[in-house]
């Protein structure tokens, strides 16, 4: 190859390269979600996790769906329900390892959330996404699913389970809300629009020592996407802050199995609450994971996946019990 030649090459090679570099800080920049949301998917794919839409009520609601990798010719589905300001794919450490398990695994996005409807000035109280939760149970005929739910997800699981106990036949509580708390937050920490606020959100969410480190650059494009969920957070938020769906009065009638596991370093929703949850639900296993936050199952998925596995595997159900799971390791 002539030396002229072999010049040009390299200056379009690096031309290309600084162009693909470009773009990728502007992603970084303006969308950094997006990105997230894509990596996000690549990995589901690859570990055999599927896109799926259904109606509910007239709104068409998205979710992820995982077949069991083994059968051992009983369907053992688990239906998964996020928390606020979340979305499905939010459960991404779980579903695979319920998939290898055995279990044909939904995740949905409620109204409001992920890729899911939103309505105008559409409801999103707690009423309202169980309403969703029990249409979507019933639209693809799911027979006594275990239902999970993660902190506002926790609420609305636990409610279904009170409010409509044939449709649960399990269930998992995950760092949840819906019992009594002091809320010594502001209502905006759900909906940060500057970076004091995104700072404040990342602290409450966050064991004392964080797992995530959240770059810079990347938090513009992040503050943007939080306002653009305002509406929802806000109108699901009122709902929990109203008081009329508190759960003290009513854990008690739970009969089915539950689990709660919790992050002993939770600042959202303290282990305090879990532990009252533990003392109306006798038969409840609760399992306390050192070092870890309220994104416990995601970010301490190690230590929080096997008790979940047992859990779900007892036969009979495993009794009523606590334990505390050492922090994992970095």
């Amino acid at each position: 190859m002539r030396r002229g030649t072999r010049r040009r090459l390299l200056a379009v090679a690096l031309v290309f390269g600084l162009s693909f570099a470009l773009a990728g800080s502007l992603l970084v920049y303006f969308a950094p979600f997006w990105l997230i949301e894509r990596m996000t998917d690549v990995y589901l794919l690859k570990n055999g996790v599927h896109h799926r839409e259904v109606l509910v009520d007239g709104h068409r609601i998205h979710y992820l769906e995982a077949a069991p990798q083994k059968s051992g010719g009983v369907e053992k589905p688990v239906v998964l329900i996020h928390g606020l300001g979340a979305r499905a794919s939010d459960w991404a450490a779980l579903i695979p390892a319920l998939a290898k398990g055995g279990y044909h695994v939904y995740a949905l996005d409620l109204l409001g959330y992920g890729r899911s409807d939103k309505p105008f000035h559409g409801d999103a109280s707690l009423s309202s996404e169980e309403r969703i939760v029990s249409g979507f149970i019933g639209t693809l005929k799911l027979q006594s699913p275990a239902v999970g739910g993660w902190s506002m997800g926790g609420w609305i699981a636990a409610k279904l389970a009170l409010d409509e106990p044939a449709k649960v036949r399990r269930l998992m509580l995950f760092d949840a809300a819906g019992v009594y708390m002091a809320v010594d937050f502001p209502i905006t920490l759900f909906s940060p629009s500057n970076r004091e606020q995104f700072d404040e959100l990342v602290d409450r969410i966050e064991p004392n020592h964080h797992y995530v480190r959240v770059p810079a650059i990347t938090i513009p494009g992040l503050l943007r996407n939080f306002q653009r969920g305002k509406w929802f957070v806000n109108s699901s938020l009122e709902s929990m802050l109203d008081g009329r769906e508190i759960l003290d009065f009513r854990l008690h009638r739970l009969k089915m199995p539950v689990l709660i596991v919790w992050g002993t370093e939770d600042k959202l929703t303290p282990v305090a609450g879990a532990e009252r949850m533990h003392a109306a639900v006798p038969q409840s296993v609760l399992v306390e994971l050192e070092g870890c936050g309220h994104l416990a199952i995601a970010e301490c998925s190690s230590t929080a996946i096997p008790p979940t596995l047992r859990f779900l595997n007892a036969d009979p159900p495993l009794p009523g019990s606590v334990s505390v799971v050492p922090a994992p390791k970095r």
